[in-house]
């Protein structure tokens, strides 16, 4: 009776070892899928920083040459 509890008890030790050794795998591998998608979102938010601070550049350009020619209709007028 003693042999068999013991012998149930370590392949319930061995099942639940692997078990979680599997788990551990899993999230492992969905983690390292999370971070090379944040690595790739915080690259596009990136690109659209600069993409947002160069058109900011270039309103900024038009604004400046809208004012002159409204300030030479202005004085044609």
């Amino acid at each position: 009776m003693t042999g068999a509890v013991i012998t149930i008890a370590i392949i319930l030790i061995l099942v639940g070892g692997s078990t979680a050794g599997v788990i551990s795998y899993f999230r492992l591998q969905r983690h390292r899928a999370d971070a090379v998608a944040m690595a790739h979102y915080r690259r596009l938010a990136e690109q659209s920083t600069a993409q947002l601070e160069l058109l900011q550049d270039r309103l900024s350009l038009i604004d400046g040459r809208l004012k002159e020619i409204e300030n030479l209709l202005r004085s044609v007028g």
